[in-house]
């Protein structure tokens, strides 16, 4: 008997997990549902340091079915001069920009390809801002699939080359990603094409409650009081607050209600936030996003108002940053805790500054800043605001009076 169902988070109708994605009676998105067995804590212990260690907590039915390039338990970290710096005394980083192809999708898009192994499908794909481009592509060579990616043509050139590598069909789309995401639709229903972020988005998004399972475990199995998160398309800060409620469901966390989710998006492409600050449910798409965080430049953001419910829920907030603010956030994190993100970490970052200045982050409060994706995938950014290095002559002489 299976472990997993697929119900409708609009009308609750339940479907049989197979491969599809909308409900057939209000066309609302499908979630996972779980008959969880019986864990404890004991129950992770002294197995394998990815994100696979959940595995009853996870919508793969058999174990010879992962598709695993030895992502997850990334460190959550205590930032002690940073948090010196902002007058907190208990916050922690959660490191993404070190999963094995630098950014926290290596998650979803795991999870995603295993269950295309799991139904039999011989090709995968995705609609990308650059990250899950390359993650996906590294799990399609792991488990011997084909895969196509739909980018835009603008991103960042280390994506496309790492994509590349793995020996995806990148398909350079000259549009922004809502574009690459409609064309990624309609081509993954012609051909049967498993689009991990589209027709197995149900699957795909459950990776991304490991950023939940791991944080709770790395405090002892206690709950954050603040957590500052990323936003795109929205799909991980939804996740994430249905990782900690399953993890209340199955008695590993206590009242998770307390927490506030705080979501982060760069200005130039904030349309959760400027609803949010609008104290309105509808998310009006941003046609033409203009940003330096390229991996959160998603206009229409397909679990838009599923973050606002969340923010609500869990008496959050959604705050956005500007291009300078971004960059000086990577800055800042890189020189107090040596931490090199690209722009969406730094979203997190200067977002998390302007909470404390605001006053609704308690400085005894256990705050974990989301850092989703490794700066040396974006290295044109930063370089604009850096200092370029002096080419001097091998001198030991004139070279000493540099070193001071």
């Amino acid at each position: 008997m299976a472990r997993t169902s697929l119900q409708c988070r609009e009308c609750k109708k339940e479907y049989e997990s197979t491969f599809k994605y909308i409900c057939d009676e209000c066309f609302g998105p499908l979630d996972v549902k779980y008959d969880f067995p019986t864990v404890t804590k004991d129950t992770f212990s002294n197995r394998e340091h990815t994100y696979w260690r959940y595995f009853e907590l996870l919508p793969i039915e058999d174990k010879s079915n992962i598709v695993s390039i030895g992502a997850g338990m990334t460190p959550l970290s205590k930032a002690e001069k940073l948090g010196e710096k902002l007058g907190l005394k208990n916050l922690y980083i959660k490191n993404d920009s070190v999963n094995p192809t630098f950014s926290f999708k290596d998650r979803p898009a795991g999870v995603a390809v295993s269950k295309a192994k799991e139904f039999g499908l011989s090709a995968v794909g995705c609609a990308s801002t650059g990250n899950l481009a390359s993650a996906t592509a590294a799990h399609a060579a792991k488990g011997g699939f084909a895969c196509h990616v739909f980018a835009p043509s603008d991103i960042e050139m280390a994506k496309i080359a790492q994509a590349l590598s793995y020996g995806a069909n990148y398909i350079a789309i000259d549009g922004t990603y809502d574009d690459a995401n409609r064309i990624a639709a309609q081509i993954g229903d012609s051909k049967g094409i498993g689009i991990v972020n589209i027709n197995m988005r149900s699957y795909y998004v459950e990776g991304s409650k490991t950023l939940a399972f791991e944080v709770a475990e790395q405090l002892d199995w206690q709950v954050p009081d603040q957590l500052i998160v990323p936003v795109g398309s929205g799909a991980m800060l939804n996740a994430i607050c249905k990782g900690f409620e399953e993890l209340q469901q199955v008695s590993l966390l206590n009242d998770v209600s307390n927490m506030h989710m705080i979501a982060a998006q760069p200005h130039g492409c904030a349309p959760i936030v400027d609803a949010f600050k609008k104290n309105s449910t509808d998310i009006i798409p941003v046609e033409a996003p203009d940003t330096v965080a390229k991996s959160l430049a998603i206009g229409d953001p397909g679990d838009g108002r599923y973050v606002l419910k969340r923010i609500a829920q869990y008496n959050g907030a959604a705050e956005e940053c500007n291009d300078k603010e971004i960059l000086d956030a990577i800055l800042l994190l890189a020189k107090t805790e040596g931490i090199f993100t690209e722009p969406a970490g730094g979203v997190s970052i200067s977002v998390l500054q302007k909470m404390v200045e605001q006053g609704k982050i308690d400085k005894n409060d256990k705050v974990v800043c989301y850092v989703t994706g490794n700066g040396l995938k974006a290295t044109e950014s930063i370089m604009s605001v850096l200092q370029k290095p002096e080419t001097m002559k091998a001198d030991i002489t004139e070279i000493a009076k540099m070193v001071v």
